[in-house]
């Protein structure tokens, strides 16, 4: 009791303060979420092939301290053990992928049998822990032997992805129910192929990025192909984007329609043609002569109808209406907060404004968090203990907004957060840590932090707490 606060005194005011409608529905979705090429290791184990990142991951220079993805956090071997502690957390759902090279080492050819019977056991052992795979096909391991011939540039990869999600979607369809085609687009096409931040680190021409684009989008197509033919009546599929947020800097008539153009204009090259169906005059404008070439009937496997969309979120930019009623785009200044990752601006309207624009822009109907999360260089635990009040207080706000547009009837059904735990993040390598459970990479000891057993704490209870 406060000092000189009487009993009565205290229940009036406690009588005044109204609980805040922090639940969500009751079939909301909640889970974890992680790839195979940061977590898995045993790179080039039981027949594995090397991918564009274990080849990248040894260029001089490309990851920062050299760290590459031969070890990880060793989950190939330690899978079992990070099940029964994600089900202690209280984890029902968890988004992995499968590795490409495991299944396929040359990308093509023959199937490498021990590679299909590890995620045998790996979902098996995730259907006695009571929790059900999401399991995304493409997160960007492509094998290193389909790009020494060409990679995403050529049409070619595109149908070798054919055949490997036909050979998983078959092999796993009893065990999956849930698919994700391909995880961000933009990354291992842009990324990686224009910027040359991301594996395979090339520096193309816009020409060739577009062609990059349109060979994924081809790719996409195939995986909603294979599951509708493979995967069951039950199966569902999905893409999961990362799309460009822009964000209306006051919520008026003006400066929503402005972000909401922007947002298209943003999305042009990946979601606009999935649910147009073809490739728009703004398309055409933007990209002029260095458009994607395409065939007619690409369009129809392409916009095969999926069901539902994946959204990865983690910052936004703020846009206004300019004095024609375009968007201009306002820039952060340099003490906005943010988290230790370069481009994790603190912006929790992102994950409200980025499934309103994708359920008015397009009608989509039902959109999953994919991804959301925050990177920051934790420190190792104390004490047992590692209180990472910033990732919780940073995810914490994002959910405030997601229930706010749950509440204004933007279809968002459930929330994946980024990551169970730290592993190797691309070029950052293993500085930069995105888990709620700490990874000792030498020692492989994990220790819940903070945010961990306060997610944890959500899920059980469906709310913020």
């Amino acid at each position: 009791m406060e000092i000189g606060m009487t009993p009565s005194v205290r229940q009036a005011i406690m009588s005044r303060i109204k609980p805040r409608p922090l639940a969500f529905p009751k079939n909301f979705i909640w889970g974890f979420s992680a790839a195979a090429p940061q977590i898995e290791g045993a790179a080039f184990a039981d027949g594995k092939g090397p991918s564009v990142w274990d080849t990248f991951s040894r260029r001089s220079g490309a990851v920062h301290n050299g760290d590459n993805l031969d070890v990880a956090c060793d989950h190939y071997h330690l899978y079992k053990k990070d099940f029964a502690l994600m089900a202690k957390l209280g984890a029902r759902h968890y988004r992995l992928s499968i590795a490409w090279p495991r299944i396929f080492p040359e990308g093509t050819g023959a199937v490498n049998r021990k590679g299909l019977d590890f995620y045998k056991r790996l979902l098996d052992v995730m259907q006695r822990r009571g929790i059900a795979p999401w399991v995304t096909m493409f997160h960007w391991d492509l094998p290193q032997a389909l790009e020494n011939r060409g990679g995403w540039r050529v049409r070619a990869t595109a149908d070798a992805f054919a055949t490997y999600a036909d050979t998983i979607v078959k092999a796993f369809g009893d065990r999956v129910k849930n698919w994700i085609t391909l995880n961000e687009i933009i990354c291992f096409t842009r990324h990686a192929y224009g910027t040359g931040q991301k594996a395979p680190g090339a520096k193309e021409g816009e020409a060739v990025v577009n062609q990059t684009h349109h060979t994924a989008l081809l790719a996409h197509g195939h995986g909603v192909r294979a599951v509708r033919e493979h995967g069951g009546r039950d199966a569902r599929v999905g893409l999961a984007d990362n799309p460009g947020v822009p964000i209306p800097v006051t919520e008026t008539e003006r400066d929503i329609i402005a972000a909401r153009t922007a947002f298209i204009n943003a999305n042009i090259r990946v979601i606009d043609p999935i649910y147009r169906g073809y490739y728009s005059a703004a398309y055409r404008r933007i990209t002029g002569k260095d458009a994607a070439v395409c065939r007619k009937k690409d369009f129809d496997l392409i916009s095969m109808p999926a069901d539902f969309l994946g959204q990865n979120i983690y910052s936004g930019y703020f846009v206004r209406a300019g004095k024609d009623g375009r968007p201009e785009t306002l820039p952060l200044p340099p003490s906005y907060p943010r988290t230790d990752a370069p481009w994790g601006a603190h912006v929790p309207q992102s994950i409200y404004w980025g499934p309103r624009h994708a359920a008015e822009a397009y009608g989509v109907k039902c959109i999953y968090i994919t991804e959301n999360g925050a990177g920051y260089n934790d420190r190792p635990p104390a004490n047992g203990e590692m209180h990472d009040l910033h990732r919780r207080d940073f995810v914490r706000n994002y959910l405030k907004e997601v229930r706010r547009g749950i509440g204004d009837g933007v279809p968002v059904k459930g929330y994946f957060l980024w990551s169970f735990m730290d592993n190797f993040e691309w070029q950052d390598g293993y500085a930069r840590r995105f888990g709620v459970v700490y990874c000792d990479f030498k020692t492989q000891k994990r220790t819940p932090k903070t945010s961990a057993l306060w997610y944890g704490r959500v899920m059980k209870e469906n709310r913020l707490v």
